[in-house]
C-alpha cells in the first residue's frame, strides 16, 4: 500500500518519534544507519521506504521483518529530517543500558557530558569515545538528546553501540563512579595539570563541559582533578569534540 498524505497516522507517529516525543523510540534515516540498527540487533518497530528502493535498499528491506510502509515521494520528503531525504527511514527502541554496564575491564574509562548543547559535537563524542575504546557514555541532564536524528547521524552507528545514559545527574554520576573506586577529571583551560600528565591507566570518568561556558561549577568542586590541553597562543580553546579526542587518544596512548 502506497501512503500518499502526510496526515496518515503512521506518518505523524513518525514525525512524533522525529521530533523526540516519544521516549522510547528513535527515528533512524539513512540506508547506513538502518543497517547499523540491524547489525546492532536493534527492535525496529516501523520501516518507510519509497515506492521504488534500489537494489541496494531492496537488500536491505529483505532483512527487516517489522512492518514495511512505501511513500510517496513528497511525503518521504516531508518524513526526512535532511534537506535531501535519505531514502529509507526505522523507528527502532531507544537503547536503555544500565550503568553497570559501562564498568567494563579492570580499568573503566567512561566520558561525561555535561550540557554539550550541539548535536553534532555530541553524535562525535559517541563515535571518539567508541573508537577510544571507552566503556560507556554518560550525557547529563541539560545536553542534546544523544538519540536524535543529527546526533545519531554524527555518531555514525556507535550510539548503538556504546551504552548511553541521557539525561542523568552529573554530581549523581560523580557519586556513583567514585562508589566504584573511577576518579572524576573534568577538562577546564583553567587548570594546573595537562592532560598528558594525569594517569589515565587509572579508572577514570572524563567530563567535558559546554561549548561556551565549560563544566557547571557543581562539577568543577566535585571532581578529582582537573586537566586542561596545552595550546600554542593566541588559540585560547578548542572545539569540544576536538579536546575530547585529545584527551581521549592520550588515554589510549597511556593504556597501550
Amino acid at each position: 500500500m502506497l501512503i500518499t498524505s502526510s496526515s496518515n497516522e503512521r506518518v505523524k507517529h513518525a514525525r512524533r518519534v522525529r521530533e523526540g516525543r516519544e521516549r522510547d523510540l528513535i527515528f533512524v534515516e539513512g540506508e547506513r544507519l538502518v543497517a547499523e540498527c540491524l547489525t546492532s540487533h536493534l527492535k525496529l518497530h516501523a520501516c518507510f521506504g519509497p515506492a521504488e528502493p534500489s537494489a541496494s535498499m531492496q537488500a536491505l528491506l529483505e532483512r527487516i521483518t517489522c512492518p514495511i510502509f512505501q511513500l510517496s515521494e513528497s511525503v518521504l520528503e516531508s518524513l526526512s529530517d535532511t534537506m535531501t531525504t535519505q531514502g529509507l527511514i526505522v523507528i527502532a527502541e531507544r537503547p536503555w543500558p544500565t550503568l553497570d554496564s559501562m564498568f567494563v575491564g579492570e580499568s573503566p574509562l567512561i566520558l561525561g557530558l555535561d550540557r554539550i548543547q550541539d548535536p553534532g559535537n555530541l553524535g562525535t563524542l559517541v563515535r571518539t569515545a567508541e573508537a577510544a575504546g571507552a566503556g560507556g557514555l554518560l550525557s547529563f541532564a541539560g545536553s542534546a538528546d544523544a538519540f536524535s536524528p543529527k546526533t545519531l547521524r554524527s555518531a555514525m552507528g556507535s550510539a548503538f553501540r556504546l551504552p548511553i545514559l541521557a539525561d542523568v545527574s552529573g554530581s549523581g554520576a560523580i557519586e556513583a563512579c567514585r562508589a566504584r573506586g573511577i576518579k572524576s577529571v573534568v577538562a577546564t583551560g583553567e587548570a594546573d595539570l595537562l592532560h598528558y600528565d594525569y594517569d589515565w591507566r587509572q579508572p577514570t570518568l572524563l567530563i567535558l563541559g559546554n561549548e561556551g561556558r565549560g563544566a557547571s561549577p557543581e562539577i568543577m568542586n566535585a571532581c578529582d582533578h582537573r586537566v586542561r590541553i596545552p595550546l600554542h597562543t593566541p588559540v585560547e580553546s578548542l572545539n569540544v569534540a576536538a579536546a575530547g579526542a585529545a584527551i581521549l587518544f592520550e588515554a589510549v596512548r597511556q593504556r597501550r
